[in-house]
């Protein structure tokens, strides 16, 4: 694609020292690159400093953010509240190697917003949550399957894109149609959890229907299976996140991403008699380590975010902006989603990397794959622009 040549020939030229940092990271990571979904051809940007809903690449240019870290940078790069809860909590030591005074304020918030979790356990990411929630229905259900869905991603080694990856935790998945309420006849007696993200981010920010989730529910209601909603990415898109629009109530629950304040962070909850089985006092415990499952600065940032500045008027404003911006946006663009998260859907990948390219060139930055997260620093106008910016790019 000629387009597409000319457009990767300018963004070599216009970022040097990214391209110098690169080949520099090469050196000692493979690819350059430490985290797979960053990388993008002919190579990805650097980006050295953000501030609100603004970063700026090493090359001294800035963009607008709308990226949000996949979901995890909720707050913006710069909230006061959360750089004052870490600043407080970073003043007193870092790595304290006990219970602090942070964690259960976390915890009491986390539990107020989502009916379903009664007790939770925090750890240090999205991916450690569903593997812990997997292996507790595991254990105590005595049984071994676990259903998934094409296309869902639940993390690292939950990858269940095409197939699946061969990095994936060893355990025997079996993957149903994502959306397809007859996937609910696959939950039988050797079923030990169905795993489903109520909305599938990372495989193109996709509603999940109300019927094919009740579905889910009821089959592993009648054949004494678990149900796992991963709201890694979702949770924030409601007080009491996508279950509570759904009016669905899942056996566990695992959150992440935002959790933390913009801090790595992970946790997962539920029922109470399935959660107490991780009660160290219990003669039956089931084992959950993790050096900094309750890392003081992620306690800290966390609690801050959810007590102090995510309030159900907040959630309300950043989804009515998602809502503006796919309604705003032309129809060869094919925006799904909810609220403030928006998945792009350009008819093929050079078409999608021309128009990324080209939206980086004027000064607005998202996942070349069509990933769109709101956060809380951005505004109508903000919105507004990279509307009009993408509709020029398509048009």
């Amino acid at each position: 694609m000629p387009g597409l040549q000319e457009a990767a020939r300018r963004y070599v030229e216009r970022n040097p020292e990214s391209k110098r940092l690169h080949d520099e990271r090469a050196r000692v990571m493979p690819g350059g690159n430490t985290r797979s979904v960053l990388h993008v051809e002919p190579f990805p940007l650097t980006i050295v400093r953000a501030e609100g809903a603004r970063i700026y690449d090493a090359d001294g240019h800035e963009y607008l953010d709308f990226l949000g870290e996949f979901t995890a940078g909720l707050y913006g790069h710069s909230h006061p509240v959360i750089l004052e809860a870490i600043r407080e909590a970073l003043a007193n030591g870092i790595v304290l190697g006990a219970p602090n005074r942070y964690e259960a304020s976390l915890a009491e918030a986390v539990c107020a917003r989502f009916p379903s979790i009664d007790l939770l356990r925090f750890c240090n990411s999205g991916t450690e949550a569903n593997v812990m929630a997997i292996s507790l229905a595991r254990a105590v259900t005595g049984r071994s399957k676990i259903v998934v869905f094409d296309n869902g991603y639940h993390g690292g080694v939950l990858y269940f894109r095409h197939g699946g990856s061969p990095l994936n935790y060893p355990v025997p998945f079996v993957i149903a149609a994502y959306n397809d309420v007859a996937s609910a006849d696959l939950v039988d007696e050797d079923t030990a959890a169905v795993l489903v993200e109520p909305l599938q981010g990372s495989g193109g920010v996709i509603p999940g229907d109300p019927a094919f989730l009740q579905a889910l529910r009821d089959a592993t209601q009648e054949r004494g299976a678990l149900l796992i909603f991963d709201e890694v990415m979702t949770s924030r898109l409601a007080w009491g996140g996508l279950q509570e629009v759904l009016g669905i109530t899942p056996d566990l629950t695992t959150l992440g991403k935002y959790i933390g304040g913009g801090l790595a962070s992970g946790a997962f909850g539920g029922r109470r008699d399935l959660m107490e089985r991780f009660d160290p006092a219990r003669p039956d415990a089931l084992p959950h380590a993790g050096t900094f499952n309750n890392a003081v600065l992620t306690m800290a940032a966390g609690a801050a975010g959810l007590t102090r500045v995510l309030t159900r008027a907040e959630i309300e404003r950043l989804n009515a902006l998602g809502d503006r911006l796919r309604a705003r946006l032309p129809d060869d663009a094919h925006a799904t989603g909810y609220g403030s998260m928006v998945g792009l859907h350009v008819e093929d990948e050079e078409r999608a990397a021309l128009v990324h390219l080209g939206m980086l060139e004027h000064g607005y930055s998202y996942a070349r794959r069509g990933f769109v997260a709101l956060s809380l620093p951005l505004t109508q106008e903000d919105v507004d622009g990279f509307a009009d910016a993408l509709a020029a790019q398509l048009s």
